[in-house]
C-alpha cells in the first residue's frame, strides 16, 4: 500500500507541476503563444486550455474533491495529451514533440490506476 501511495502521489504531482503550475506561469510568453498559433490554434484557445489544465490539476491534487470530478480531470487530460500528440504529429511530422505528449500520457495512466488502486483499499478497509 505505502509503494501506491508514493506512485500516485510521485506521478499526481508530476503532472501538476507539468499540466498546472507550468502552463499558468508560462502561459502569456511570446513562445507558448507562437507554439499555439503554429499548431494553427486561436490563441484564445490556448487561453481557455490552460484554465482547464489549472483546474484538472487541481481536481486531481485535491484529496476532497469528489471522484466523480477527479474521474472528468483524468478524461480530460487523456484527451488533451492524445490531441496534443495528434496536432505536433499532423504538423511537424514524427518527432519528439509528437511522442512527448504520450510520456506524459503514460505517467497519468499511472497516476489514475493507481488512484483507483488506493480508492479500492479505502473502500476494503471500510
Amino acid at each position: 500500500m505505502k509503494t501506491t501511495k508514493i506512485i500516485f502521489w510521485t506521478t499526481t504531482i508530476l503532472i501538476f507541476l507539468f499540466e498546472g503550475v507550468m502552463p499558468a506561469f508560462t502561459s502569456q510568453t511570446e513562445m507558448a503563444k507562437e507554439g499555439i498559433k503554429h499548431l494553427g490554434y486561436p490563441e484564445y484557445f490556448g487561453n481557455a486550455l490552460v484554465v482547464f489544465k489549472v483546474l484538472g490539476t487541481l481536481a486531481l491534487i485535491i484529496p476532497k474533491v469528489p471522484k466523480r470530478i477527479k474521474e472528468w480531470a483524468y478524461a480530460g487530460f487523456a484527451f488533451d495529451f492524445i490531441f496534443a500528440s495528434i496536432s505536433h504529429f499532423a504538423v511537424d511530422g514524427i518527432g519528439f514533440n509528437g511522442f512527448m505528449p504520450l510520456i506524459v500520457f503514460a505517467v497519468l495512466i499511472f497516476s489514475y490506476v493507481t488512484y483507483h488502486k488506493l480508492e479500492r483499499y479505502k473502500n476494503i478497509a471500510l
